[in-house]
């Protein structure tokens, strides 16, 4: 079982690369790799207290799987892809499990469509927007090596938290 010490931080090669597509092949693996993101989440949650979303990178496992848990429901999110983003967008400070301590100032789109397989790789269809869309473009990010630092509005984007 992986724990918060196998968390990837800033820095880390790893976080910077585009993530291979889970295959079925790969479902046998999926639950294992779900308990591991469920477990670091629950650990950086009890730690820093936050923590909505965790994608597979983070742990170094380097698939396109997003792990949710939202209002006491997981969400698993294999090749998760995002589309109608809405012309809306607005700014805010996001956080990352990555570097726990820094705020970094980025626009988001303020709804989008994610598609996805499900943990039985049914293909699955999610409107969402606010919190959950900002939360998918982050997470989703991830997967192609892309951290928010990358997407920071201006140099003046960056605070730190205590």
């Amino acid at each position: 079982m992986k724990t918060l010490a196998d968390l990837l931080l800033l820095g880390d090669p790893r976080l910077y690369e585009v993530c291979a597509p889970v295959t079925e092949a790969d479902l046998p693996l999926v639950a294992g790799w779900v308990a591991d993101l469920h477990n670091v989440m629950q650990e950086v949650r009890a730690k820093y207290h936050f923590g909505r979303g965790i994608a597979a990178p983070q742990l170094g496992i380097m698939k396109r799987l997003v792990y949710l848990h939202l209002d006491g429901q997981p969400h698993v999110l294999l090749n998760p892809e995002l589309g109608e983003l809405s012309a809306e967008t607005f700014d805010m400070w996001d956080d990352c499990m990555c570097f726990p301590n820094l705020l970094v100032r980025v626009r988001r789109h303020e709804a989008l469509t994610v598609t996805y397989r499900d943990a039985q790789w049914q293909p699955q269809r999610w409107p969402v927007q606010g919190a959950v869309a900002e939360l998918l473009q982050h997470e989703c990010d991830h997967l192609d090596g892309i951290l928010c630092t990358m997407r920071a509005l201006d140099g003046q984007s960056f605070r730190w938290r205590p």
